[in-house]
């Protein structure tokens, strides 16, 4: 397709940028119309997916039918199918008369089916035949109807990989991919942010009466380096919100910063389950205690290596190091690093490094049970013991009640039975 008919049909749409992902999204797009093709379009969510579906099916002959966009993710799974094929009266509670669902509504015409991959798997068999031959059956009948409807599916997921998980139909991902269509996310489209940057803040302008939004030379270098997860949709919302709290209308770097949202990239990351033969499945209150033990002997580690640099200082009172000797009988130095000594009974378990040596040994779980043996001598740091005092305690300020007792505990009554089985607290 030549460039001019490019940006004749961004003109048309009102797609900004000239990258050369976005035009040869819309080259397919252009080129996929004129046929009763489906097309799949991926692309992360705020990409502007619907745009390319709105693309090709006003330039396909179905351009005079009916286009109907729906969300499959936003309709409930138990009216999803009443809603695409139409149900009769009285085939579910509430059904108080026959309804036509969107493929025979939009006979002749086309459907965008957006997050396709959130589409039930009962339905997407019904989804199926219509690919095939065109058939249907409404919810509650067994009279077989005919449509001609050209689908055209959208999603932000990888679908393969729904495919695998058995979330999702592999015939109807090849039926749906027979043309497939990548929208490319904001962050790869290069100098386009730039200029959806300067279009909204013009639109916003005009809006709002007031002086579009300008951003100096590192204001435009930031914007450009951010990542923008929410794509355009998310350009747009921070634009607007400049125009309308903005005093200064001229931006620069440290000012335009304040409106972008911060790295996420520092918080913890949840626990990912796994399967386990406990009863509970997943992560047990014990592996993670465990591990939090792990943990703490870390930090001790690290705080006695500082410790004793500081008293081995030649500015410091050496008595004090040696009044306290024991405190470091445990630590010994290894190439210049501070390592926690192993037990005779533990000579092949791996060595503890300081943080500052940038080589901190990792465990797994079902190793960590070992290191906290290392400390059930000290009282201080038998888990068993504590929980066992606690949750004595808590049977005690219920009354024996042992869901309030759970309660108090911030555990399940389930757990709360297994624990209380465990050490012989039935009594």
């Amino acid at each position: 397709m030549k460039e001019s008919d490019i940006q004749s049909i961004k003109q048309r749409f009102g797609i900004i940028g000239n990258s050369h992902l976005l035009n040869q999204a819309i080259n397919v797009a252009a080129q996929v119309a004129a046929t009763d093709m489906s097309v799949l379009i991926t692309g992360e969510s705020g990409s502007g997916k619907e745009s390319f579906s709105k693309i090709i099916h006003s330039l396909s002959k179905r351009k005079h039918g009916q286009f109907i966009a729906i969300n499959c993710g936003a309709i409930p799974e138990g009216t999803i199918d009443s809603e695409l094929f139409g149900h009769e009266k009285g085939s579910f509670t509430g059904a108080h008369e026959a309804r036509k669902g969107y493929f025979e509504v939009t006979d002749g015409g086309t459907i965008f089916l957006d997050e396709i991959g959130e589409m039930p798997v009962s339905t997407q068999a019904r989804l199926l035949r219509v690919l095939e031959n065109g058939e249907f059956l409404k919810v509650g009948s067994s009279k077989v109807l005919k449509t001609n409807v050209r689908v055209i599916a959208a999603t932000n997921v990888n679908l393969l990989g729904a495919v695998q998980n058995r979330k999702f139909r592999e015939d109807l991902y090849y039926r749906l991919n027979t043309v497939p269509i990548y929208v490319p996310p904001l962050r790869e489209r290069g100098a386009d942010i730039e200029l959806l940057f300067r279009k909204f803040a013009f639109d916003f302008g005009e809006q709002y009466h007031v002086e579009p939004i300008k951003l100096t030379d590192n204001a435009k270098q930031l914007v450009n380096k951010f990542r923008f997860p929410g794509n355009i949709r998310q350009l747009k919302n921070i634009v607007e919100q400049i125009s309308v709290l903005e005093m200064d209308r001229t931006l620069d770097a440290p000012k335009l910063a304040t409106y972008l949202p911060t790295d996420n990239s520092y918080l913890p990351a949840p626990i990912e389950k796994k399967e386990s033969s406990g009863q509970d499945g997943g992560f047990s209150e014990r592996d993670i205690l465990y591990k939090i033990l792990f943990e703490m002997k870390k930090d001790v580690t690290e705080l006695k290596k500082l410790i004793h640099d500081m008293l081995n200082d030649e500015n410091s009172n050496t008595e004090i190091l040696k009044e306290h000797k024991t405190l470091f009988q445990n630590l010994e130095i290894v190439d210049n690093k501070y390592q926690s000594k192993p037990e005779s009974s533990r000579n092949d378990e791996p060595l503890l490094i300081s943080p500052s040596s940038n080589n901190v040994s990792t465990y797994e779980l079902d190793k960590i049970e070992d290191i906290a043996h290392e400390t059930e001598d000290d009282d201080s740091l038998s888990i068993e013991k504590k929980e066992k005092e606690l949750i004595i305690k808590a049977l005690r300020k219920n009354k024996n009640k042992r869901k309030y007792a759970a309660l108090d505990l911030g555990i399940s009554e389930r757990t709360l039975y297994r624990k209380i089985k465990q050490y012989e607290l039935e009594d």
